[in-house]
């Protein structure tokens, strides 16, 4: 039987093995954290500290300013130092809490409610709301948001996103290996907020382990079911996936709701099921740091506004030749000028590359109209098209081949004998133009 999967995509190598076998390890709290107020699609955050205020673990220091936003906490407990603009993994200025920590690690609020499944779904929407819960896979939207649909829209399933195709990051994995029974409980709390009776976690067939574990989780509760993917690049993505497990097409512009589907990452249902059994809002995450520039790859559970020179250092430092280093994989991650930049709620991974793996900004040659990126294409796009309008600063006429269709997966990059930077060109389109 042919494993579920979609059109288009790539085979790029997946470079697990530096980290896939290292267990999750608790990352040494940092003597200075900083939270920044946007960490996710939608509205900052305003912050509703001052400084000098004692704060503890678990505490809000960032309040929503909109319905498409989300509250942020303390990660640590100590003294707010500063409320001042600090970089983000994309180069913007993004106005952020700096606490000192005092390594008391006192939790404002946690209390143990092991009947959280009997609580009404407005009274479990109500906690993924305060926890400041995102989309961990990357995209950061607003968890609540998703959970909110139209009434007009009919959900009749949750998808949980453990594909995980990106090279080398192996956050989701090692959370399926390791927590498996939580991610399923994080799943049945979805469920039953939006009401729906079938769950499904799609998990690439290279991760046999992972399915094994996720489907003994699974037995015996009804409705869900664990389907094998086939491995290919983009499977993760939100809408590949809708068409893997469930046959279903979102059409073009439209969002997983119009087609009767919520989908969430691994990370995500975990931080779900511990805001509603414990009230525990996300403050941490699991982030892969990894690559062969890095002297020892390792999947850390890290503090939200841990500076990413912190990570570097715990892993062993750098390697000679390192040639750039990255805020999530190869080929959806953001190169960062700084290793001051802090984890967000969306830093899947910190990859370093040597100089020899790293292809520069001159080294790209004219489209030859090969058509590869064509065929790449998980969306049907004509990517080459996308990118030589770009390129002439024609990006009104780029809207025309349906530019904000694309979720600048990289395949089409990839895939291109030019070494095209294709993305950043289409990147540059929309931000030039309105949707």
């Amino acid at each position: 039987m042919a494993l579920a999967t979609f059109k288009g995509g790539i085979h790029p190598p997946g470079k697990k093995t530096l980290a896939a076998s290292n267990p999750i390890v608790e990352s040494k709290p940092p003597k200075i954290i900083v939270i920044p107020l946007s960490q996710h699609i939608g509205a900052p955050c305003n912050p509703i500290v001052s400084i000098g205020q004692e704060v503890k673990k678990g505490e809000v220091v960032g309040e929503p300013a909109g319905f498409v936003s989300s509250p942020v906490h303390a990660s640590v407990s100590g003294k707010v130092v500063a409320i001042a603009e600090f970089p983000n993994a994309m180069g913007r200025m993004v106005n952020s809490v700096v606490i000192e920590n005092n390594f008391k690690e006192e939790w404002a609020a946690l209390k143990d409610n092991p009947d959280y499944l009997r609580l009404p779904p407005d009274a479990l929407k109500e906690k993924v709301k305060a926890a400041g819960i995102v989309g961990m896979g990357g995209a950061a939207f607003p968890t609540v948001v998703k959970l909110s649909p139209p009434k007009e829209k009919s959900i009749d399933a949750v998808l949980i996103n453990g594909a995980e195709c990106e090279p080398y990051l192996t956050a989701d994995y090692r959370l399926m290996i390791e927590r498996p029974k939580e991610i399923i409980e994080g799943l049945k709390i979805l469920m039953k907020i939006l009401g729906v009776q079938k769950g499904y976690i799609g998990i690439e067939n290279n991760k046999p382990d992972a399915v094994a574990k996720m489907k003994e989780a699974a037995s015996g509760e009804a409705g869900i079911e664990a389907p094998a993917l086939e491995v290919k690049y983009p499977q993760g993505a939100e809408k590949m996936l809708i068409k893997a497990i469930l046959g279903r097409e979102v059409p073009p512009r439209a969002l997983p709701m119009d087609v009767g589907v919520v989908v969430q990452n691994v990370g995500t249902a975990l931080a779900t099921y511990e805001a509603a059994r414990f009230g525990k809002p996300l403050i941490e995450r699991v982030v892969t740091v990894t690559g062969e520039g890095i002297a020892e790859p390792k999947n850390l559970m890290v503090r939200i506004g841990t500076k990413i020179s912190d990570l570097i250092e715990e892993c062993g430092g750098f390697k000679d030749g390192v040639g750039k280093v990255i805020s999530g994989g190869p080929m959806m991650g953001f190169a960062l000028s700084s290793l001051d930049v802090v984890v967000t709620k969306g830093t899947s991974g910190i990859l370093v590359m040597p100089e020899a793996d790293v292809v520069h900004a001159d080294e790209f040659g004219p489209c030859v109209r090969c058509g590869r990126c064509i065929d790449a294409c998980p969306m049907g796009l004509m990517p080459s098209m996308l990118s030589v309008l770009s390129e002439k600063g024609f990006y009104e006429d780029a809207k025309e081949y349906n530019l904000f269709d694309c979720f600048e997966c990289g395949s089409c990059a990839y895939v291109c004998p030019s070494k095209r930077p294709i993305v950043q060109l289409i990147r540059l389109a929309k931000s030039m133009v309105k949707p």
